[in-house]
Order: structure tokens, then sequence, then C-alpha cells
């Protein structure tokens, strides 16, 4: 099993040769699966949405996550086009704040009310991911980066969800990352 921290590693200890080269393709992909992988408010709404996914059972398994990275996909060409949205960091670490107290207090949403809600975070995530396209070479592999890891990164919380099949387990996880989330609300507004 690869652990988080050597997957980071290996990540860095490939990314970091692969910048030096500005108009490989491969570096644009590294770079775009880096930045959910590396950026901890991503990895964990990612993690989270597979989380609750597995939460509310069913279709929603599959269907969530899928949701989405399509949208994450929609906000990434948003960013990249250069149409602004307002406190994109403040509503990504919503996300996480929002995502980890839906998995601590149990909800299992409507498998469509799970979709409207995991697609709004999800274009504010692809917003700020699209923003950092036009620096480089390949936008296409950026965006195949960042879709690849952010469905890695899903498929790793529904794992999680499985294992921690115990609804006490997965409230802890879900407590934690609620909790994670509200320090990152309250620093993206400045508050403390």
């Amino acid at each position: 099993m690869v652990r988080p921290i050597a997957l980071a590693a290996l990540v860095l200890l490939v990314a970091s040769p692969a910048y030096a080269q500005p108009d490989s393709g491969f570096a644009s992909l590294v770079a775009g699966f880096a930045h959910p992988v590396l950026g901890f408010d991503h990895l964990l709404a990612m993690v989270a949405v597979g989380l609750l996914s597995v939460q509310i059972g069913g279709r929603a398994v599959w269907i969530v996550p899928t949701a989405f990275v399509v949208f994450l996909g929609t906000g990434g060409g948003l960013g990249l086009s250069g149409v602004p949205l307002p406190q994109v960091e403040g509503v990504i670490a919503l996300s996480v704040l929002a995502l980890g107290l839906a998995i601590a207090l149990s909800v299992t949403l409507p498998i469509q009310i799970a979709i409207a809600v995991v697609g709004l975070f999800a274009v504010f995530h692809g917003h700020a991911h699209g923003e950092e396209i036009p620096n480089l070479a390949d936008p296409a592999g950026f965006v195949a980066g960042f879709m690849l890891a952010s469905a890695l990164l899903h498929l790793t919380g529904v794992g999680l969800g499985i294992l921690a099949a115990r609804p006490h387990l997965r409230a802890l996880l879900g407590a934690g990352c609620a909790g994670i989330g509200l320090h990152m609300l309250l620093l993206s507004y400045e508050i403390i």
C-alpha cells in the first residue's frame, strides 16, 4: 500500500526536474496532478466527497464523485477563461467544513442534492486550478493531471469510507475534516 507521504515525495521528485522543461506536456500533467494532491484543502475535499458518497450509499458511490470531476472541469474552464468567481478560497474552505460536517453528522443527502452541493464546490475547486493553467505550456496536460488526481483522491475517500464501515469511525474522519475546514475558513477571512 502506498502511503500518502511516499506518494507526495514521489510527485515532488518527478515534478522537480519536469518543471525545468516548461514546454513538456509531461511537466504540465505532473503539475496538474500535484495541485490537488499537495494542496491540503483540495486533498481533504476530494477525499471527503468519496467518504460522503459511501455514506449515502448505492449509486451515489460512483455518481457523486463523477459529478464532482465533471463540475471540476467546468470550473477549470471558467478559471482558464478568466471568468471571475467571488471568494474562491473562502468557498473552497467552506467545502472542507461542510463536507466534513455532513460526514461527522452522518447526513445522507438525496443523490440529487449531493450532486448539486458537490457540483457547486467542484466549480470553485476547478476555478482555483484553472487560474493556474495560463502559465503553463500545455493546458490540456494540466487539466488531465488535476482531474486524474481528483478522481484518485475520490477513490481514496471511497476506500476509507468502506474501511471505516462503522459510522463512528467515519464521523471521526468527518469531524477532523470539519475542524480543519473551519480553521481554513477563518484564515481565508483573516479572522484568526
